[in-house]
């Protein structure tokens, strides 16, 4: 893949996300495409950079933070995790991202909120919802995220800034776009009973396959992937497990 390869396929994708925007009456400008350079190798990850490419979504904790410190002659690059996290990871988490978007126990956030406070860090947090109600999928059920919020403020170095959602994996566009309308409206439900100073503008929704419909329904940042970088070796099963059972 060339830096022209990378180019036209980012420019492409924001063409898409031009012409969501324009179908709904929305300001491109709100819209972050966030590349997610998951088993993505450096050079590639070097010329995304060239290409302009400032933050970079990441599954997995290990690979990213490998890449973080391979990377560190590109100290304006930052990292988001949008992957699951154990709580014996966190502290890698807080020494290196700017950003996890995958939040969905206090366990994690107990963690998180430590070992930040010993970096002398913040960490904006997005809370992952699970709105497809399949089991084989992270996140807090739709019902369970007010009483998680409301426990947020007790840990003050992290920065909730809102949702993120997986929409179910369907060819059935309508289940797909039910998924995104029901994580934007339960975050017009939570701006409204807030705790003081927290701020939901966030929505985290839509990939490779679904962010047009994502960004209709109102996403603030697209997680895209392999329309950036290429399809990869390993099924997406590899990078979303489908038994969550260890937490």
């Amino acid at each position: 893949m060339t830096l022209d390869d990378i180019r036209h396929n980012l420019a492409a994708i924001r063409d898409r996300i031009d012409r969501a925007c324009a179908r709904v009456g929305r300001d491109p400008a709100s819209v972050r495409l966030l590349p997610v350079s998951k088993t993505v190798d450096l050079d590639r990850i070097r010329l995304a950079y060239e290409a302009g490419c400032r933050f970079l979504g990441e599954n997995k904790v290990q690979e990213a933070m490998r890449k973080w410190e391979e990377l560190q002659d590109l100290p304006d690059l930052k990292w988001s995790i949008i992957g699951h996290l154990q709580t014996n990871k966190a502290k890698y988490v807080a020494r290196f991202a700017a950003e996890f978007q995958a939040l969905d126990r206090l366990s994690v956030a107990e963690v998180l909120d430590r070992r930040l406070q010993q970096e002398g860090r913040q960490l904006d947090v997005l809370i992952q919802v699970n709105t497809s109600g399949e089991p084989s999928k992270y996140g807090l059920a739709p019902d369970d995220v007010a009483g998680f919020i409301r426990q947020l403020p007790a840990f003050s170095a992290l920065r909730v800034r809102g949702l993120m959602t997986l929409a179910a994996f369907s060819a059935d566009s309508d289940r797909v776009r039910s998924c995104f309308v029901q994580l934007r409206n339960l975050r017009d439900r939570l701006q409204q009973e807030a705790p003081d100073g927290m701020v939901l503008h966030e929505l985290s929704m839509g990939m490779s396959g679904d962010f047009e419909i994502a960004v209709e329904e109102g996403a603030t940042i697209v997680r895209i992937g392999q329309a950036i970088f290429g399809a990869r070796a390993l099924p997406d099963s590899h990078y979303w497990p489908q038994e969550p059972g260890a937490r």
